[in-house]
């Protein structure tokens, strides 16, 4: 059995990771899907305040009070960001890092530094005239690959403007994060914002896995997701069962 944490994108809650869950769950895998403050049915807690910083800890305290070991962390989109971050806080917690479709920032980088130029343009520039500054409001969930009526009427009334805060914190890393394995996943059938995030992951001679399939792969393609995140869980190391002296 494999511990997975899954943390969501912009704009989502962990309810999005459900079709996934469940089958990582059916095949006898604990799963936790937090949902990141200032979010979904959290986003009552939303303030300008809100950045990188605040999801990491939601995150870092998941893994602490539960005492998670052995973890495999995956990130969608811009959580990259934030297991990225809390991977470098306890890299004794964590097994393996999953990217999917993710950000793979190094330290003192901030996720829009990693956007293609027209879409942090685009980006900014949402969040300057419709976020009254500090918000990114939802986009078009077509533009994100989901075309099936039955997907949109289920993610749409769910999703709720995002932090612009946490695409302007930049990592702040000790570099202990270089010590835990990684791997990318990149869904290959939208415009493929995050091609550059996997080409970096080929040039850290991390696995990059390939998904037929949109950005939001957890919604329109659960069933192939699930089997890559198991298949990499199946791929660690046992750990060694050391005797009390």
């Amino acid at each position: 059995m494999t511990a997975f944490v899954l943390v969501h994108g912009a704009w989502h809650g962990g309810w999005c990771w459900d079709r996934v869950a469940s089958r990582l769950r059916a095949a006898g895998h604990e799963v936790h899907a937090p949902t990141l403050t200032g979010l979904s049915e959290r986003a009552h807690l939303l303030t300008p305040l809100v950045g990188l910083e605040t999801h990491v800890e939601d995150v870092v305290r998941l893994v602490d009070v539960l005492g998670l070991t052995d973890v495999v962390l995956v990130g969608h989109s811009y959580a990259g960001q934030v297991v990225t971050a809390v991977a470098d806080r306890r890299p004794g917690a964590i097994a393996q890092r999953v990217y999917l479709d993710a950000f793979v920032g190094a330290d003192g980088e901030a996720a829009r530094d990693l956007l293609p130029e027209t879409v942090e343009h685009h980006w900014a520039e949402s969040a300057a005239e419709q976020g009254f500054g500090w918000l990114v409001p939802v986009r078009k969930l077509s533009v994100l690959g989901v075309t099936e009526q039955a997907d949109v009427d289920w993610l749409t009334p769910k999703l709720t403007p995002h932090p612009w805060k946490t695409y302007t914190d930049r990592l702040r890393l000790t570099g202990a994060v270089d010590d835990v394995p990684a791997a990318f996943v990149e869904c290959v059938s939208w415009m493929r914002v995050f091609a550059g995030q996997a080409d970096r992951a080929r040039a850290h001679g991390w696995p990059v896995h390939e998904l037929e399939t949109g950005h939001e792969a957890m919604v329109t393609a659960p069933e192939e997701l699930a089997r890559v995140l198991a298949g990499i869980a199946d791929r660690l190391p046992v750990p060694s069962l050391q005797e009390e002296s």
